[in-house]
């Protein structure tokens, strides 16, 4: 059986929803320590929802580093009783490998842990220095693991050089498309105030709904950007509103609007919050509003690493690779703040947090191989 294969299926076996780790990391680190890499395990958050990371490294000679960074925890099953087989055992089926974590990302760990082997069974002693961060926090608040690790790392005065992410990123081909970047997160919780009243009696009340109703007109048909050659424009959307109090003959004294930006590079979170409130005050609304921001966006243009992951994506499958931004968040928002050049790489993306998620057999090796190139791509250059 292939390596990453056999990997990939004990990953799989482990129930590690989030923030559970199962035994994940600890295998993970028993390959790494034979290899030279000294392992550090890094507990964060309350005992409730502790929450295990894995940083391993092992210098290179040539003071540059490759961080290779993943999640072990998975999103929940579902509805067990729907899938064809026990997500928690792995399968097969027609060529296809089946199991909760198998494209999101168990198999990207493996598969870069079987290339960190075979690069270092060919090169003992390599110039590229090589780590890999492991988190069981990234399907959850994301509070207590990447980040948390990339702050110590920050005060530990570590140099990172580039990264790649295993997130799930091809579409219909392994290695038709990388992410680059990604777009900013940014959440408000908009509370409109009125005055109930009888709803005959509307000349004794105020109507929050109504009085809201322009000014989200507006925001819906602002342009906040026109995005760049990598960003499409920022986007601003409503997920939720909450008013009235389930009669039907009461003006409501308030309303609550969720709504969320995805933000391109040009513009910043403190902008958008800014021109919101500057449209909310024009409108004259009696308001309070609470913002998350969720991530910052961040961007790779083409550079070595950029490089080095389209030649080994071209010398394993012949495919000339798109460069995206598209998609929602992922943890190279935390790693980019202490990394100048950050990719994400990795499986087709087509089943992921669904019912019988899979990835291709035969995808796994030729993933593990491109790691594998880009380590000895990047070895050349430290």
């Amino acid at each position: 059986m292939s390596k990453t294969l056999h990997l990939a299926e004990q990953l799989i076996a482990q129930r590690s929803v989030t923030p559970e780790d199962g035994q994940c990391q600890p295998l993970i680190a028993a390959r790494l320590a034979p290899l030279g890499f000294a392992c550090e395990n890094i507990e964060s958050g309350p005992d409730t929802f502790r929450v295990k990371n894995l940083w391993a490294k092992k210098p290179g000679r040539g003071g540059r580093t490759l961080v290779f960074a993943g999640h072990t925890d998975v999103v929940p099953t579902g509805p067990l009783d729907q899938w064809t087989s026990d997500p928690f055992v792995p399968s097969h089926r027609d060529g296809k490998l089946y199991g909760r974590g198998a494209a999101d990302m168990k198999t990207s760990i493996a598969a870069f842990t079987v290339a960190a082997e075979e690069f270092l069974a060919a090169n003992p002693q390599p110039n590229l220095g090589i780590a890999l961060l492991i988190t069981s926090d990234e399907e959850g608040p994301a509070v207590d693991g990447t980040v948390v690790v990339c702050e110590q790392l920050q005060q530990r005065g570590e140099k990172l050089d580039y990264c790649i992410v295993g997130e799930p990123t091809s579409v219909e081909r392994l290695g038709d498309m990388i992410k680059n970047g990604r777009r900013g997160s940014l959440t408000g919780k908009l509370t409109v105030k009125g005055i109930q009243a009888h709803i005959a009696y509307p000349q004794l009340g105020k109507n929050p709904i109504h009085m809201a109703l322009p000014a989200l007109d507006e925001m819906a048909k602002t342009e906040w950007d026109r995005g760049n050659e990598f960003f499409p424009p920022t986007s601003w959307q409503i997920s939720n509103i909450h008013g009235g109090t389930g009669a039907g003959n009461i003006i409501p004294n308030r309303v609550v609007i969720d709504f969320n930006f995805r933000f391109a590079s040009v513009s910043s979170a403190e902008q958008l919050q800014q021109r919101v409130h500057a449209i909310l005050d024009r409108h004259g609304l009696d308001y309070e509003l609470q913002w998350t921001v969720g991530g910052q966006p961040f961007l790779t243009t083409p550079g070595e690493l950029v490089a080095a992951v389209q030649a080994a994506i071209r010398a394993e499958t012949s495919l000339e690779t798109e460069l995206s931004t598209t998609g929602g968040t992922s943890d190279g928002r935390f790693i980019s703040l202490i990394c100048p050049q950050v990719i994400e790489f990795g499986p087709i993306n087509a089943t992921i947090h669904k019912i019988d998620e899979h990835v291709r057999v035969a995808d796994l090796d030729p993933l593990k191989n491109i790691y594998r190139r880009v380590l000895e791509h990047l070895d050349a250059l430290a």
